[in-house]
């Protein structure tokens, strides 16, 4: 039952009733029901609330239906408060089985409204869709897509997208979800993509192959023998949806047309937790913003991100004539600006969400999955197969650990083990031991002698199986860690590490620890190939009083305004980033190729760059704040 034939049959009632009415007063009545329809009709859905509410009070014997006509009203206005008001006011038990539905599907946009995602799916399973209104199906099954979405459950967000499509009226409106059907698959990994796709001619199984086809890197360098996939594809799924012109549309829009901003806004925090990421940040920005070479040099404004709301403050910007908006830097901020605003002027995020994919939203950060998949790189063309982990007993450290195992494990190489250390410590002969299977070898010497009641000469043995060892330790925790390492007798296993190992200025008399490690940074933090106006030693006077691990934000800062004006050409070859080589993935997250370098005598030499040929199919997640 829709708000329309709710409206007729609540109507309907009201003129009987009206029958025992004075005159007057029953024309009153039944104009401001009409007036209340008009109003929602027209878009005016907070006016029609309040007559709604005024109906309800005045006519007791169908209040309830009249305030769940208010609270849907609310709903369509975007207040969810105000609609929960009008939903305390009715009495279920007197609602008929469709309008209990009705009842549910609100509470449902109320619920998802303040991301409360297990009640919304616990209110859409009681349900019956077969008794909504066309229009009613559609708000349920977005609403399923979007709950799903949220939980991270996307493969069931696809399917309920997939039954959408049949429900929109327009060609736009169904290629607008098939979008959102193929984005949201693409955020999957290829791996479960390929296990989890029902065969042909599934529809979903169709959706998945096709995103699988997408997500290979490979192909796309090669149009020819891309066309060849996907007219295989195409024999496999005839009557799939997307063969109804939606592909042909779709790659018209992978090619990315950007103009160059003349008015840009920039939303950072100047104060709270974020406030000197976003300080760094802006020496970068700035500092790239008079040295640019633009003709037509942009006019920049900053948001402050502290106290307001991303969405309000991108309205903000808009109205003043923003053409692009650079920030916000919170995950927080990043995901309310994507979910409650349309993205009407591109938005160039300074963090990466995971599974956050929307059209005008451009995700660029110093992520550890390229600092993961970098190293990674180097360590797999250097013939490593075999490696173990160690990390730091923390939050970061676990999430580097489960990267650096999930990335790793794709690659085709093989984990044998991962151990944390305590990071408030400065003895590491535990996790070392453990990890090298000291531990192992002592105890079986310990058995020997009590079995044998001997007394056995000992020697520890370290597991010969390793190729490598994957580190992510900050500069002060490496140099006790690495000596430790060789002292049990690591000493001809190269040590691969994340790079917070290096502290962005040369130490050699400190570093000299650290000797043999290889890593993999920014180009900015190495003098000899970040040589430009904008390198690290010409910025010195204006980011020296920073502590030194915001160093690499400046350099984001720095990309972050160079971007504005290369988003045009990113699409299609590398962008020479302080951070990297930039380019852009297909959901619009821009990666870094960083370059890697060893430390001998205390200094980072450069070895080479990373290239990422094996991580064009490969797919991990994560984020930097």
């Amino acid at each position: 039952m829709n708000r329309h034939n709710i409206f007729f049959s609540t109507f309907c009632l009201l003129i009987l009733s009206a029958c025992s009415t004075q005159p007057a007063k029953r024309y009153q009545f039944m104009n401001e029901a009409v007036l209340a329809e008009t109003y929602s009709q027209n878009g005016q859905h907070k006016q029609a609330a309040s007559l709604y509410q005024s109906l309800a009070a005045s006519k007791p014997a169908q209040q309830d239906e009249f305030n769940l006509l208010a609270a849907e009203a609310f709903i369509q206005s975007g207040d969810s408060t105000l609609a929960q008001s009008s939903i305390d006011l009715i009495n279920p038990a007197s609602l008929n089985a469709e309008q209990r539905n009705k009842l549910y599907l609100i509470l449902t946009q109320i619920n998802l409204s303040h991301g409360d995602t297990e009640q919304a799916l616990n209110r859409l399973n009681l349900i019956q869709v077969y008794q909504l209104s066309p229009p009613d199906q559609i708000t349920f099954y977005q609403s399923l897509a979007f709950a799903h979405s949220l939980t991270g459950n996307l493969i069931q967000s696809v399917q309920a997208r997939i039954q959408l499509t049949p429900l929109l009226g327009s060609n736009e409106q169904r290629n607008d979800n098939n979008k959102v059907i193929l984005d949201t698959l693409k955020l999957l990994p290829s791996q479960t993509l390929s296990f989890q796709q029902p065969p042909a001619p599934d529809i979903l199984g169709g959706w998945m192959a096709l995103a699988n086809l997408l997500k290979n890197n490979s192909l796309k360098q090669n149009p020819s023998e891309f066309q060849i996939y996907l007219s295989e594809w195409q024999r496999l799924f005839p009557e799939h949806p997307a063969n109804s012109g939606f592909i042909q549309s779709y790659f018209k829009g992978l090619t990315n047309t950007f103009s160059i901003p003349l008015s840009i806004a920039v939303l950072l925090p100047e104060s709270g937790r974020f406030a000197k990421a976003a300080e760094a940040i802006k020496i970068g920005l700035m500092a790239a913003y008079h040295h640019t070479e633009i003709i037509n040099q942009p006019s920049i404004r900053f948001y402050d991100t502290s106290f307001n709301d991303p969405v309000s403050l991108y309205h903000q910007a808009i109205s003043v004539g923003a053409e692009l908006v650079i920030g916000p830097l919170s995950k927080d901020n990043i995901q309310d600006l994507a979910l409650n605003a349309e993205l009407t002027v591109p938005v160039l995020a300074l963090n990466h969400v995971v599974n956050l994919a929307q059209e005008n939203l451009f995700q660029f950060g110093l992520s550890p999955i390229d600092d993961v998949q970098q190293l990674a790189n180097k360590a797999m063309s250097d013939g490593i197969k075999k490696a173990v982990i160690l990390t730091a007993n923390s939050n970061h450290g676990r999430r580097m650990a489960d990267y650096l195992t999930e990335y790793w494990q794709q690659a085709y190489g093989t984990v044998l083990e991962s151990q944390q250390y305590d990071n408030r410590g400065h003895d590491f002969s535990a996790p070392i031991k453990s990890v090298l299977n000291l531990d192992e070898s002592q105890h079986r010497y310990t058995t020997l002698k009590r079995y044998l009641a001997l007394n056995l000469k000992y020697t520890e043995r370290r597991r010969h199986d390793i190729d490598a060892i994957f580190l992510s330790a900050s500069a002060q925790k490496a140099r006790s860690i690495y000596p430790q390492l060789q002292f049990y007798r690591a000493t001809q296993v190269p040590v691969y590490a994340l790079p917070q190992i290096y502290t962005g200025e040369p130490n050699p008399s400190a570093d000299i620890d650290l000797n043999s490690i290889v890593f993999c940074d920014i180009p900015w933090v190495f003098p000899n190939v970040f040589t430009k106006e904008l390198s690290k030693e010409s910025l010195r006077d204006s980011w020296q009083h920073l502590p030194n691990k915001y160093l690499r934000l400046i350099a984001l800062g720095i990309d972050s305004f160079n971007l504005s004006s290369g988003l045009e050409t990113i699409a299609n070859t590398e962008f020479p980033g302080a951070t990297g080589s930039l380019s852009i993935d297909l959901e619009n997250r821009i990666t870094r190729r960083l370059i890697c370098a060893k430390f001998i005598n205390g200094r980072p030499v450069i070895q080479e760059a990373a290239y990422a040929e094996e991580a064009n199919n490969l797919n991990i997640e994560g984020s930097a704040f």
